[in-house]
């Protein structure tokens, strides 16, 4: 199997600016912790999955301390939409992106997606909230994330018509979910008690 790349999407852990959404339920500083303890959690199932080079791509530049701790290439998220950060990440190579908000993404769901690679032009694991938590492509398809509406239910569906329409073939692996509201804090404190607040 090629190496294929791994690319994390992540925001540095500052009070205000990580994990937004929940700063209304937990505070600034809380947020802050929780986007680190989840950034340092995704680059090591990253590195442990072996499938390929691991870049975290980070915002709003590469200065965090907690950014240069992690031992992985670091390269500074583009301008732009979710769709133009995300497409930043597609180098001419194989290409896994993730954000740093599913701690229930394993190496071996990673390894899965880059066998899934081998067959397919692209691989995406859904997110139980109507998103996904990863995409993957062998090649950078600029159709499945420009004038895309995000942070929506319907991100997924219309993926899957992108894909369709673009004549791709994709593999789909099972859900999975991230943290984005109060409920999914409430999840990952059960059955993730090490990144419990």
């Amino acid at each position: 199997m090629a190496a294929t790349s791994v690319a994390i999407l992540a925001r540095a852990p500052v009070p205000g600016f990580a994990k937004t959404r929940l700063v209304p339920a937990i505070g600034a500083h809380a947020a802050a912790v929780l986007q680190e303890r989840l950034t340092a959690q995704a680059v090591a199932a990253a590195l442990a999955a072996k499938v390929g080079p691991v870049t975290l791509w980070c915002t709003p530049d590469l200065t965090h301390r907690s950014f240069r701790d992690l031992g992985v290439a670091l390269k500074r998220q583009p301008e732009g939409d979710l769709g133009a950060r995300m497409l930043a990440c597609f180098e001419g190579k194989p290409t896994l992106v993730i954000g740093a908000d599913c701690p229930c993404l394993t190496p071996a769901h990673l390894r899965d997606a880059a066998q899934a690679l081998v067959a397919h032009d692209v691989v995406l694991i859904p997110a139980e909230d109507g998103g996904y938590v990863l995409v993957g492509a062998k090649a950078a398809h600029p159709g499945l994330f420009e004038a895309m509406t995000w942070s929506v239910p319907a991100v997924l569906a219309e993926t899957r018509k992108r894909i369709a329409a673009l004549g791709l073939s994709a593999a789909e692996l099972p859900a999975l979910w991230d943290v984005d509201t109060e409920d999914d804090l409430a999840r990952m404190e059960r059955e993730f008690p090490e990144l419990a607040l």
